[in-house]
């Protein structure tokens, strides 16, 4: 984050045709703000970062404050309970909740709908400024003392230096860009390949070949186009350079793209080591647990996950039975 800040910064100070580098900034600041929130932070809430819960607990206080996201005593509560037990992919499950209520997503709807639903709200200045609005409400509302101390500090700070030297919008570009619109659209975009919908008539909702069935990998990247022409080269290399290394960088960054390894091992000390340990555990046999799966590419993952929701049963997945989310916090689901 601090090199992508400078980078962008940089690019500010100098203006000109060095504002071409204000993307490369924005990127590189995103990255290590996935990075934060979706390893490290994530990995808080299992108490499995430092394996110590006073740290863990610490490091999510201060990510919490710093990222401006739900208070880490109420994500760690949440997600361990509603998305990591029963209640799993039910109503009651925070990724569930975004889906049908933040996202407008139904069971019966065609994939065209859903992928202009998605759009429109990642294109949609109301969209972001709801989703920033609630990011405030949810870290605020019952946080601890001292997230709420360390965000005061912080942006009390930043908000008092750029007042005195008259620098608000070199903070706005720099910081705010890829804090809310870049970062909100990279978590509603992860949010679409996480997990897929039971089929309707499901009737076994335990036991590990039906939570492994929830969740697969997502490899990024396609199968070279051996033996063929420049042409069909040149197409490749483009495609790895411009929509699977961004969607590696920017949206499925650290272990998110074998989030099914940390399901069926959520608690497993090689966290840091989940793609490689993934794929120990499927030459060894997998333990007991069904065989893996994959899907190539991000949109192709999210097109799965977009018909699993299609052909859900409408009556399990009725957004008007979800009474337990207050309506001003309806974005928070997205923090899972």
């Amino acid at each position: 984050m601090a090199a992508g800040a400078a980078v962008s910064a940089a690019a500010w100070v100098l203006s000109g045709w060095w504002l071409v580098l204000l993307p490369v900034g924005w990127a590189v600041t995103l990255h290590g703000m996935r990075n934060l929130r979706m390893m490290i932070y994530h990995q808080c809430s299992h108490r499995n970062m430092y394996r110590r819960r006073t740290v863990d607990r610490a490091l999510g206080h201060l990510i919490s404050s710093v990222l401006v996201i739900q208070n880490f005593e109420r994500y760690s509560r949440e997600h361990v309970a509603d998305h990591h037990a029963a209640h799993h992919m039910t109503l009651r499950d925070p990724t569930v909740q975004a889906f049908l209520i933040s996202l407008g997503l139904a069971p019966g709807m065609s994939r065209e709908e859903m992928w202009r639903r998605v759009l429109g709200r990642i294109f949609s200045p109301l969209f972001h400024l709801q989703f920033a609005v609630a990011r405030a409400r949810s870290f605020w509302q019952a946080s601890a003392g001292a997230e709420k101390a360390t965000a005061t500090v912080l942006y009390g700070a930043l908000t008092g230096v750029t007042a005195v030297t008259g620098t608000w919008p070199a903070f706005l570009v720099v910081w705010c860009v890829p804090l809310v619109p870049l970062f909100q659209v990279s978590n509603t975009l992860r949010l679409c390949v996480k997990h897929t919908f039971p089929a309707k008539g499901t009737e076994v909702r335990r036991g590990r070949e039906y939570f492994a069935g929830l969740t697969n990998a997502i490899f990024i990247g396609e199968a070279a186009p051996t033996g063929r022409g420049a042409v069909a080269w040149c197409r490749w290399t483009a495609r790895m350079l411009l929509v699977h290394a961004p969607a590696r960088y920017l949206v499925l960054t650290g272990d998110t793209v074998v989030h099914d390894y940390h399901h069926r091992y959520p608690s497993s000390r090689e966290w840091h080591d989940y793609l490689f340990a993934r794929q120990r555990d499927l030459e060894s046999g997998h333990r007991g647990w069904p065989g893996y799966e994959q899907v190539w590419g991000l949109v192709p993952a999210i097109n799965r996950v977009f018909d699993s929701i299609a052909a859900a049963d409408p009556e399990e997945y009725d957004a008007a039975r979800i009474a337990s989310v207050s309506k001003r916090e309806l974005f928070a689901a997205f923090d899972d």
